[in-house]
């Protein structure tokens, strides 16, 4: 109770809602401006995540001043994908990823930011859920461990977030998708990341940890979205792709599988009742674009930078989550919106898609740009 006694007689500058990468981000960003970060994550870390753990070369660089000194041989080891390829109808293409990206298990990932995090001077509590967030000249959070007063809030809880309003695009949602994980191990992985498209759904598979020698086997995540009624396994979900079913046949789980339900696209809603959202809690992307794990390392720390102004006393909250709403729109929406466009690309129907497929076959350009446009 020493930390919620002294929180309301001293405030925290910022609270950061969601462990996260958002949250983890826009913390670690804000502590070292010199504000004082209350870190708040409901869960236990460190913990498995569905997610394709496929971190794009834009956000690396941001990668890599987060964790500084606190997690070199993380990124250091971390394994470079340098091409993509696409199987579906068939087919299979190929275009290169340039930069390389990096493979990082989120359950290594998320708990190295967090690391870093504290590190940084931020006061990080797990198992604390936020269940109320009432703003006055403060913004006051009442959570599991008690309550909380901050100047200024960030909300990286994710798409499912207790404390965002619901679109009605997720109200009146009637296809219901999930997202399925595990890791499995296979021997001698291509350094690729592997999309595998069928009728309503996708799996994507990249290395994680490759073979030292040849007589042992390195590790993959197959990270797959599918809708509910098409499959609810990821055993049914690689009985779909007759190319990924093949592959699969040897692979042995190596971890448990963990899932997530339902998945529903909405525009991204950056600001949300002066409160700043990051993450998914601002907007879910298509996964197969690869950048989730990129967009919210740089909108949590996009957040962060917006709010700098307004800690430091330079300027108001509102004037803040303005400039906040501005660069997210002018720096992230465009993936939100190459992603819806690829999406429904897939969804033609099969004797288009054929034909699109030739296209990118013959065109290795086309597959070329489609890559740059979800970065």
């Amino acid at each position: 109770m020493h930390l919620i006694e002294n929180s309301a007689s001293h405030p925290f500058d910022l609270a950061v809602i969601g462990g996260g990468p958002a949250g983890t981000s826009a913390a670690i960003t804000a502590a070292r401006t010199g504000a004082r970060v209350l870190l708040l994550e409901r869960g236990r870390l460190p913990r498995q995540r569905v997610c394709g753990e496929f971190v794009s070369s834009e956000s690396l660089a941001l990668l890599c001043g987060l964790l500084e000194q606190t997690a070199p041989d993380l990124l250091r080891q971390a394994i470079r994908i340098p091409e993509a390829r696409l199987f579906f109808d068939g087919r299979s293409l190929a275009a290169p990823v340039d930069p390389s990206a990096a493979s990082i298990a989120r359950f290594d990932l998320d708990f190295a930011l967090w690391q870093a995090a504290e590190q940084c001077g931020v006061v990080a509590r797990t198992e604390t859920a936020v269940e109320r967030i009432i703003r006055d000249d403060f913004f006051h959070l009442t959570t599991n461990a008690g309550e909380f007063r901050a100047r200024a809030v960030i909300n990286a809880t994710g798409r499912w977030s207790n404390l965002r309003r619901q679109s009605a695009e997720e109200s009146n949602s009637a296809k219901k998708w999930l997202g399925l994980k595990a890791h499995f191990s296979e021997p001698a992985p291509h350094l690729s990341v592997d999309l595998y498209f069928f009728e309503g759904g996708y799996c994507g598979v990249q290395p994680v940890t490759v073979a030292d020698d040849a007589s042992s086997t390195g590790r993959i995540n197959a990270c797959a979205m599918v809708r509910s009624d098409v499959a609810r396994s990821l055993k049914e979900v690689f009985a779909q792709q007759p190319q990924l079913a093949e592959r699969g046949q040897h692979w042995q789980t190596m971890t448990e599988i963990v899932s997530t339900s339902p998945l529903i696209f909405r525009d991204p809603e950056p600001v949300d009742n002066g409160i700043l959202l990051a993450g998914d809690a601002a907007g879910f992307v298509d996964p197969f674009v690869g950048d989730g794990i990129s967009l919210a390392l740089r909108s949590g720390a996009l957040a962060a930078e917006c709010l700098t102004p307004f800690l430091n006393s330079q300027g108001s909250l509102a004037e803040a989550a303005s400039q906040y709403q501005r660069q997210y729109r002018e720096r992230l929406l465009p993936v939100f919106r190459n992603s819806s466009k690829l999406r429904r690309l897939l969804g033609l129907p099969r004797p288009v898609r054929r034909a699109v497929g030739h296209l990118l076959e013959t065109t290795p350009a086309v597959s070329r740009l489609l890559v740059r446009l979800t970065r």
